[in-house]
This record gives C-alpha cells, sequence and structure tokens, in this order.
C-alpha cells in the first residue's frame, strides 16, 4: 500500500510572520514585531528614535527565523543623507553572521520619482525582505505647490507608491517601514487626522489623510523632557521616550517606554 506523499509546503507559510524589533518589550506592544506583508509607518519629530529603529531593524532582518528575524538581506532607502553608517556599526546583535553588512543595500532617492524607479528596477529575485524608506515625508517636500493640480498628483503618488510596496511586501511576505515627520497643528481642530502630541506641541503626521489611507499601521514614536530629583537630591534634566500604536489592523491602541542606548532601541517595562 502506497502512502500519499504530503503536499508541498508553500515557503511563504514557513517564513516568520513578524520581524522581530530585537526587543521583548517592544515585540509585545506590536503583537509580535513588524508585520510582513503590509507597510508599517514609524512617525515622529526629528530626534524622537525613528532612524534608530530602522537601523536596528536592518541587523533584526539578518538573524535566523528561530530568533524572529529572515536570514535575508535588507534594502534601506534613504532621502535625506547622509547614510548614518557610524551608527550602524556602534548596534549589536546575538547571532549575527559574519560581514552583516555585506548583507544590507542603501540606496538614495531623492524624489518620488527616483523612488518609483528604484521599485520598479527591483528583480522578484532579489531575496529582500525588509524595505526601509527613511523619510517618505522628505520626497515630498519641495515638489508641489498648493494648488489642486499638485496636490492631486500627489495624492496620485502617494498610491503609486504604496501599491508598489504592497504589491512587493505581498509576493516575498516581506515587511516595509517607512518614516515620516510630524508638523504642528495651528489651527482648533485637527482635521481628518488625530491629534498626537510630543514635546508638549500638539502635532499631525506629515502628508495629511491620503497618505495615512497608505499605511496599514502608524507607530507614533514621542520624546518629551523632564525634570528629576537624583539620590543627593539635585534636580536634573530626563527624556521620555514613548512609542505608541496609533492604528492597525491587528493590534489596540497602546504604548510603552523605550530609550535608546548604545546598543539600540530597549523598551522599558
Amino acid at each position: 500500500m502506497h502512502s500519499i506523499p504530503p503536499k508541498p509546503e508553500n515557503p511563504l507559510h514557513l517564513r516568520s510572520e513578524k520581524l522581530t524589533l530585537g526587543c521583548p518589550i517592544l515585540d509585545a506592544l506590536l503583537g509580535g514585531g513588524i508585520p510582513c506583508g503590509s507597510v508599517t509607518e514609524l512617525v515622529g519629530e526629528s530626534g524622537a528614535g525613528k532612524t534608530q529603529l530602522c537601523l536596528q531593524l536592518l541587523l533584526c532582518a539578518l538573524l535566523p527565523p528561530s530568533r524572529g528575524g529572515f536570514s535575508s538581506p535588507s534594502l534601506y532607502i534613504y532621502s535625506e543623507p547622509p547614510f548614518p553608517l557610524r551608527r550602524l556599526l556602534r548596534l549589536s546583535l546575538p547571532s549575527l553572521p559574519p560581514h552583516p553588512l555585506d548583507h544590507v543595500f542603501v540606496r538614495p532617492a531623492h524624489s518620488p520619482d527616483d523612488l518609483l524607479s528604484l521599485l520598479s528596477q527591483l528583480p522578484d529575485s532579489l531575496p529582500v525582505r525588509l524595505i526601509i524608506i527613511d523619510s517618505i515625508a522628505a520626497l515630498f517636500r519641495s515638489e508641489f505647490d498648493n494648488t489642486p493640480r499638485d496636490l492631486k498628483r500627489r495624492s496620485s503618488l502617494f498610491f503609486e507608491i504604496a501599491a508598489r510596496l504592497k504589491e512587493r511586501a505581498r509576493k516575498l511576505g516581506a515587511a516595509v517601514v517607512v518614516t515620516n515627520h510630524v508638523v504642528d497643528v495651528v489651527e482648533a481642530e485637527c482635521g481628518g487626522s488625530r491629534c498626537l502630541f510630543s514635546s508638549g506641541r500638539r502635532v499631525v503626521p506629515a502628508l495629511g489623510l491620503a497618505w495615512s489611507h497608505c499605511v496599514n499601521t502608524r507607530v507614533f514614536l514621542t520624546s518629551s523632557e523632564g525634570m528629576a530629583r537624583s539620590s543627593n537630591g539635585e534636580e536634573c534634566a530626563t527624556r521620555t521616550r514613548r512609542m505608541h500604536v496609533v492604528f492597525s489592523p491587528h493590534l489596540p491602541e497602546s504604548s510603552c517606554e523605550f530609550a535608546i542606548v548604545g546598543q539600540g532601541v530597549l523598551g522599558v517595562g
């Protein structure tokens, strides 16, 4: 009697559905890590820790699946030079392969058309399972005027870029991470976007409501200064950083404190 051979498994089903952030506390906040097959946005003011976290993710992607990684290369697209190579070299994670930077592809993009061209030239055979764009807002900073024609073209580019990224994410089971800036709110209302607070200021993510429909998960990083009393009774300045899940198809709104230290970005619990 012949046994029925098992059905071949889809390789994508064997891959991790989440990419670890390199810290159990941060992974727990995001339900296991950065989701694959979709676009995750890290939004925050300058110095909030967006780029630091992106660099850490580059190394996390090189970890074996048993440690929450992909064992595959990553692509880092930067729009605000220079690329922070020195900081990346200082980060360290256990179980990394020899010469980890050999597995990180770095490309500049200076405009939305640059980004679309780069994405269209990526062959499906390139085993990149993490794509980072740092930052999406900088690509649109000086390209468009506040006219109906330019705003329509800008929205069209938003959706085209998002469609390319999501298609790539679905095909390869990749995680896509983009960073975004915030802008101060001067009106009494926040319009269609939810008001957020950072450094005592009311802010909203840059690029408006049209772009917010292009991302699946939005994570807001805040940084605020305060005063604390040391053990000898002297007051000293402190900085508190928090990571907030603003919206996600699979997570509730929640937050945790984190710190940026020599070895990387770590949750505080």
